[in-house]
């Protein structure tokens, strides 16, 4: 049997024959077709000397098996082995969360991810496109969310600790936002490539951005913020006047036309209540709105985000601390706290998508060592990635079918560039991708060895990555 290919996600079905293509021989080249035969999520894969061909349940399915083959060929040498490849993923989701709000990133290099994605059958790019930091996407009719809150006139560019007289800042204005026009051509470029884009509004908190663009969208009107500079939580949050809600209503209309995809993110997580409950209006919409606590609040603002939606069709997903609100029945929840999240979402019925920090973050450092990149703290190594027990083992079988999938979080406050994105990214989704796809966990020592043969396909594509230790 031939030496088998470095696979990354490894197929749970692979069956080797005798015999190689020669790249530098002509070939039938790739036939591909659907059949009503397979389940909507599986294909087949054939390689002989002769050609390829690929079957599937589905036009998802057929996307999957297009970048398997791509994956096989890329940086693949001059001969690949004949296989025949049966396979389907576990999971339905399998993203990755990108910030592009902390520091934004040219429309190139976006697309340089989505190629990454295709590579390792990941198919969402979860796109973070507002912050305090940055308001990055074009809003008719808001002209200042991209002439105002997409900038900021300096930037953190070491730790936060101590007093913040001795912070550390580049002094470079920094930003950037794209127009409608270009995400409706991003979301084109993805979808050829089998990856669906769901944008991020987040919200009510972290609009520092929006608020420095229209201080009449935040608590204290005739105050005037400037776009963050800093990490960490904001205290400032929408305020609850009529203008905020048809601000709200506006935005998310508009993200609704771009983006094709049946998600839409509204955040809804670090929402400090500091503000609120200094706020006359609030105390007021309390007793309007027949609520009882100002922590309710939050709900609040976040049914109104999720009927709209439900308007364009479109269904709302949030961070896990929806669950501390009265949320719509049908929204997706997205854990990030801890494992505990999941079970508590799924036991309430909520379809979830497990994005837990402590393994799923590759903001956090790969190694300790001086000559790592600054990160935003806590460590997750390679290791961990693949190793970590991603769903709690007492889910019940009714729990576990409501787990919608696994995501990645690349969040990018110490990563400027793409290159440095790229560096905190792999090899560590690579793992992520495995695990996603439900692929058999084998040791880490055998993953690893994979992995040592699936690197030459990154440099094929160019992407920066942590070196194997």
């Amino acid at each position: 049997m031939p030496d088998p290919i470095a696979l990354v996600p490894l197929p749970r079905s692979v069956i080797w024959s005798e015999g190689t293509w020669d790249t530098a021989e002509p070939w039938e080249g790739l036939t591909v077709g659907l059949s009503d035969e397979l389940p909507l999520a599986e294909y087949t894969l054939s390689i002989s000397p002769r050609g390829a061909a690929l079957t599937a349940g589905s036009e998802a399915a057929l996307a999957d098996g297009r970048n398997t083959f791509a994956q096989i060929v890329t940086g693949a040498g001059s001969a690949i082995p004949c296989v025949t490849i049966s396979d389907r993923p576990a999971f339905a989701w399998r993203g990755l969360h990108l910030d592009v709000a902390r520091h934004f990133l040219p429309l190139e290099d976006i697309e340089s991810f989505i190629d990454a994605m295709a590579l390792h059958r990941l198919n969402v790019l979860h796109l973070h496109l507002t912050d305090d930091q940055g308001w990055r996407v074009e809003i008719k009719g808001y002209p200042r969310l991209t002439e105002v809150g997409a900038w900021r006139e300096q930037t953190l560019i070491g730790p936060m600790r101590g007093e913040e007289e001795g912070w550390e800042f580049d002094g470079v204005r920094h930003g950037g936002s794209y127009t409608q026009q270009e995400l409706r051509d991003l979301v084109e470029y993805a979808r050829t490539r089998g990856v669906m884009i769901v944008p991020e509004i987040d919200l009510p908190g972290h609009m520092q951005a929006a608020i420095a663009s229209y201080p009449q969208l935040g608590t204290v009107p005739e105050r005037q913020l400037g776009v963050r500079e800093v990490w960490g939580i904001s205290d400032h949050v929408l305020g609850l006047n009529d203008e905020v809600f048809m601000f709200l209503r506006d935005v998310l209309g508009q993200v609704c036309d771009i983006f094709p995809a049946p998600y839409v993110h509204i955040g809804g997580d670090e929402v400090p209540l500091t503000e609120w409950e200094q706020s006359t209006q609030a105390r007021n919409r309390v007793n309007e709105w027949g609520l009882t606590r100002i922590s309710e609040l939050r709900g609040y603002v976040t049914r109104f985000a999720a009927e709209v939606l439900a308007e364009h069709g479109r269904r709302a997903i949030a961070w896990d601390e929806v669950l501390e609100t009265h949320p719509p029945d049908d929204v997706v929840v997205m854990n990030w706290r801890e494992d505990a999240g999941v079970e508590e979402a799924t036991s309430r019925g909520f379809r979830t998508i497990v994005s837990t920090s402590d393994h799923l973050y590759l903001d956090h450092y790969q190694a300790t060592g001086a000559d790592e990149p600054l990160a935003i703290g806590g460590l997750t190594t390679l290791e961990d990635v693949y190793t970590a027990e991603l769903l709690p083992a007492d889910l019940d079988e009714s729990q576990r079918s409501l787990i919608l999938g696994v995501q990645a979080q690349l969040w990018t406050e110490y990563m400027p560039t793409a290159a440095a994105a790229q560096y905190m990214a792999f090899p560590r989704l690579c793992a992520v991708a495995e695990r996603a796809w439900g692929s058999p966990t084998q040791s880490f020592e055998e993953f690893r060895e994979r992995l040592a043969g699936h690197l030459p396909r990154l440099d094929a594509f160019g992407l920066r990555y942590r070196p194997l230790d």
